[in-house]
């Protein structure tokens, strides 16, 4: 584990300079831009960096901070950034003049900034809540050095969705192989529809496609240890996950680096595309609250009988206590809010997509969607947390690009090259 901490600390210049360009909008009210000492009486105003910027998200998060206030007394002040800013400038928000408390990731993408000093250890918080979170919640919580830094408030599937009409009134069923999932897709295409709705302007949507390729025909041991380049590259497996998505693209909708998320959901919803394989926080999220009843969803079909359907991306959500945020011991107080099950209970009332983790929660408002996604994840042997949270910041920046490349030319020759430079890439990264 040392081994891999001062490695991977080595990286933090790099990434500060990847993530350059303007700070987040709205930091926090620490003019100075000097660490806070953590010495206000808990009862301060604080301050939250959030990037629940769609209308969804963002009137879920709204009503969690009414009633975090409401129990704590603790006046928020909620600034809200475009998600793909808030990710792209997190470095230089950190370093500068952050929120008393921010939205973020659990993986990598937490443990790159604990690493750095960037965030506040929270190991008071967790033994006040504690008790709330199994263990595997509370492992995706800390950092290398075994410190809590993240209080996690869900996590959600990445799967394969549909209408139910759709499927109902053409005759389909849902695939279980690979063989069904391809069979499926081009009666689709004879009927009209797009098979499935893609997009990749925003470079992190497509990397869910290799994962749930890797993870079906590699494994998750050998997903995670390419992720640390453990696995070069260059390996016959990687190759094999792009040859396997050459056999998937020409079903995929057409000019995805071109296309928002949003609008591959909206094609899926307005039923121009059969199926859109994303996380139910992106596409459930995106419904309008009309269509919601008629979204369902199928696990990604099996590849490789080894493996089956034992492994998927659910990415995990929570909250961070930036070092230079303000009023830390107020933040404390709504962290320890957060972390209860009622708070989740809460939150679950505006939010009809994600689930939560508070161990033996039974949410009432849970609508189908929710209800399969417990379900189904339950069922995992394994959970990633996706490309960009499971390998170095940098890495993930590298694979967005040359994954563009390949959803632009898929070609072996194209797979080539991909792999090379990946390597390449991987070699100065991680040496």
């Amino acid at each position: 584990m040392a081994q891999t901490l001062s490695r991977r600390t080595a990286l933090k210049g790099l990434f500060g300079a990847a993530a350059a360009g303007t700070l987040l909008a709205a930091c926090g009210d620490d003019s100075s831009g000097q660490p806070a000492t953590g010495g206000d009486n808990g009862t301060g105003p604080v301050t939250f960096g959030s990037n629940y910027s769609d209308a969804a998200p963002k009137t879920a998060f709204a009503a969690l901070m009414s009633q975090a206030t409401g129990s704590t007394s603790v006046p928020v002040t909620v600034n809200t950034t475009d998600h793909n800013t808030f990710q792209n400038n997190i470095s230089n928000y950190l370093q500068g003049t952050p929120d008393s408390l921010a939205t973020w990731f659990a993986g990598y993408r937490l443990q790159f900034f604990a690493a750095q000093g960037l965030l506040t250890p929270i190991d008071d918080v967790w033994e006040k809540i504690g008790g709330t979170f199994n263990d595997a919640a509370k492992n995706l919580s800390k950092g290398l050095d075994g410190h809590y830094y993240m209080v996690p408030l869900y996590n959600y599937p990445w799967v394969v969705f549909y209408n139910k009409s759709v499927f109902r009134s053409k005759g389909y069923e849902v695939p279980a192989t690979w063989d069904a999932f391809i069979t499926l897709s081009k009666k689709m295409q004879t009927d009209g529809l797009v098979p499935l709705a893609f997009a990749d302007k925003d470079g992190w949507p497509a990397l869910g496609t290799f994962d749930i390729l890797n993870l079906r025909i590699n494994g998750y041991e050998y997903h995670i240890k390419l992720m640390k380049h453990e696995v070069p590259w260059t390996d016959a497996g990687v190759k094999a996950v792009f040859d396997q998505w050459r056999e998937l693209a020409p079903y995929q909708q057409k000019g995805a680096n071109g296309r928002t998320w949003q609008d591959a959901a909206k094609a899926l919803e307005n039923k121009q595309a059969g199926m859109m394989f994303q996380g139910s926080n992106q596409v459930a999220a995106n419904y309008d609250a009309a269509n919601l009843a008629d979204l369902d969803f199928f696990v990604f079909p099996s590849i490789n009988p080894s493996y089956g359907t034992d492994f998927m991306d659910a990415p995990t959500d929570g909250f961070i206590l930036p070092k230079k945020g303000k009023n830390s011991a107020s933040a404390k107080k709504i962290l320890e809010y957060i972390g209860t099950s009622d708070a989740e209970a809460k939150f679950l009332e505006t939010d009809h997509w994600d689930v939560g983790l508070a161990k033996g929660l039974v949410a009432p408002t849970y609508n189908d969607i929710q209800k399969k996604s417990v379900a189904e994840i339950g069922k995992c042997k394994n959970v990633s947390q996706f490309m960009d949270r499971d390998t170095v910041p940098d890495m993930a920046t590298a694979m967005i690009k040359l994954i563009q490349q390949f959803i632009d030319s898929p070609t072996p020759d194209t797979i080539a090259t991909i792999q090379k430079s990946a390597e390449d890439q991987a070699k100065t990264i991680f040496s």
